[in-house]
């Protein structure tokens, strides 16, 4: 039987086990296993608890994006200021620089799918719109 992932609080017989706390440190008796139930957490729990900041992909990258660009900015110059071509520091500073030029441009495809996606609604509701008035002074 599945649990309800609406009910996460249910007890689940595949749980994972924990020993107890022993009561004597030294005792020869083994403690026994307390079950400990891990919640199940559904899409609905999870827009609730982050405010639906994962709808908001663009919003999150650009920051991280900047900051990760400008830290292989500086790694690549201080790595070749030494003239360490080759190294593992200057490699290091080659991979900083292009993910975040790839954080930006993800978060630059997300924002302009999010457009056309407004876009889009913007024109469905338009065209619900004028299709309800016609049908109104017809």
């Amino acid at each position: 039987m599945l649990p309800d992932p609406a009910m996460p609080e249910e007890a689940n017989e595949d749980g994972m086990r924990t020993p107890a706390t022993p009561e004597k440190a030294n005792g020869p008796e083994r403690p026994a296993a307390a079950t400990v139930n891990i919640p199940l957490v559904n899409e609905v729990q999870l827009t609730a608890a982050t405010g639906g900041a994962e709808l908001s992909c663009y919003r999150c990258t650009v920051p991280f994006g900047v900051v990760v660009l400008i830290a292989g900015i500086v790694v690549t110059a201080v790595a070749y200021s030494f003239n360490s071509h080759g190294s593992t520091i200057s490699y290091f500073g080659l991979v900083l620089l292009s993910a975040g030029l790839v954080l930006l441009a993800s978060s630059v495809v997300c924002w302009k799918m999010r457009l056309e996606r407004k876009k889009e609604r913007r024109r469905e509701s338009q065209t619900a719109l004028v299709a309800n008035q016609r049908s109104i002074f017809t």
